[in-house]
């Protein structure tokens, strides 16, 4: 600020220049047709090669493509219709076990109209005659074991709208879980169960019993949550009983407290689960009919947990958790299958349909017994589809002592065959 005496000259402020942006350069309409021409003869070859190859391309190369054309500006985006892949598909191929019907529909063409016989009476029933039985559900098979979205299920199939895509998948949904839900066999096929117990060292072993997690995509379960799924599973990786639905926030033992397993077991005035012959071990004593459990389980007299840490390890007890890890592992590895051949359980889930969720991975597993019991080949395992003991709230109370007794039996005479051999 000057004052009256000072002397100094007053400055003046230099102009400012404002720094231009460069400008985009303009096409002439001759270059920017030149583009289109372009565009539209690349759009036009990938569209063309699409439509002449699909049925010979994987799902997964034909969806990328497919994504990667939807990219471009329309119309260049805008994918032609043509008939259904399924039709197309079953005038082709006349061999039974032609590969490219376990590429589509993660099963095989026998098993595909097995399945469909099935279904066919529920489906007529619940869709419109403008959905036949077999395209709802090669439509339902390919969302499932694919991951793609309505828009493209239907277009692929030769449905009028994502919305009737919608309705065939959660049609045959129903359809599944209400015709083949009897292939949860823990209730009717308990001798077959054992025996194959038997044969991994686990004598009068009625299942393993664990937790599979699968991913929500939204906030609604807290970052990274996911719907847990308690189930039991055979030594031939078949579930035996499903439980879905449940947040991950839950602790696992309130939720194993208010499935139908503890329920139907726990009423001893009506249940006879469980409550088969009792097995003679080579020592003498004799075990009752029981699952092995995870720690996050308690220790019962039919659900028996492993050794923890605070516990003195003999020889003993570390031949039981040898013989209990390699039961839980038959859990890890079913829902691992599951993951591998529907690839939709393997992907978070849209938090906007989450009611819909539990039925789905039913389903999943449903379909998974199906194709165990028709001989249909298992897939390798996906990562991720147990949950580890690690991610488990560990339990910490008491152990019932009638529990403890039957493990100790069980532990030595494990023991004792692990020295013979």
């Amino acid at each position: 600020m000057a004052t009256a005496g000072d002397s100094s000259k007053p400055t003046t402020p230099k102009p400012t220049t404002k720094k231009r942006k460069p400008r985009k350069p303009k096409l002439d309409a001759a270059t920017a047709q030149n583009v289109i021409s372009i565009l539209n003869t690349v759009s036009s070859a990938a569209h063309s090669f699409l439509s002449q190859n699909d049925l010979y391309l994987l799902p997964s190369q034909s969806l990328q493509l497919e994504s990667l054309l939807s990219s471009l500006p329309p119309p260049f985006s805008q994918l032609p219709s043509q008939p259904s892949l399924f039709h197309r598909l079953a005038s082709s191929v006349t061999l039974d076990f032609d590969q490219r019907w376990v590429q589509f529909f993660s099963l095989s063409r026998p098993n595909f109209y097995r399945l469909l016989s099935l279904l066919s009476p529920s489906l007529v029933f619940l869709l419109p005659s403008t959905i036949p039985p077999e395209t709802a559900l090669a439509s339902a098979l390919y969302r499932l074991a694919h991951g793609a979205c309505y828009k493209t299920v239907a277009r692929k199939f030769g449905l009028d709208s994502s919305e009737a895509s919608c309705l065939a998948f959660y049609s045959v949904c129903k359809a599944v879980n209400d015709k083949l839900g009897d292939l949860f066999e823990f209730r009717s096929d308990l001798e077959r169960i054992v025996v194959g117990f038997g044969w991994i060292s686990l004598p009068n072993c009625c299942g393993a019993l664990g937790f599979g997690k699968f991913g929500v995509d939204g906030e609604i379960f807290g970052r990274n949550g996911s719907i847990l799924v308690q189930a039991l599973v055979d030594s031939e990786g078949r579930f035996l009983d499903i439980s879905a639905g449940w947040p991950s926030s839950m602790e696992p033992v309130a939720i194993f407290r208010q499935t139908r397993l503890y329920l139907g077991v726990e009423d001893t005035r009506e249940s006879e689960l469980l409550k088969g012959p009792t097995y003679r071990l080579s020592d003498g004593c004799s075990i009752p009919q029981y699952v092995m459990g995870d720690s996050c389980f308690p220790l019962l007299p039919w659900l028996l947990t492993p050794y923890s840490e605070q516990n003195s390890f003999g020889s003993a007890e570390r031949e039981f958790n040898v013989a209990h890890s390699r039961a839980m592992e038959l859990v890890s590895t079913a829902f691992g299958r599951v993951k591998a051949r529907w690839q939709l359980l393997a992907r978070k889930w849209k938090e906007d349909s989450l009611e819909f969720f539990p039925f789905v991975i039913v389903m999943g597993c449903v379909l998974h017994n199906f194709l165990i019991k028709w001989g249909e080949p298992l897939p390798e395992e996906s990562a991720g589809g147990c949950l580890k003991e690690e991610e488990l709230l560990v339990f910490e109370g008491e152990g019932d002592e009638t529990g403890q007794t039957i493990r100790d039996a069980l532990a030595q005479h494990l023991s004792l065959a692990s020295m013979r051999k």
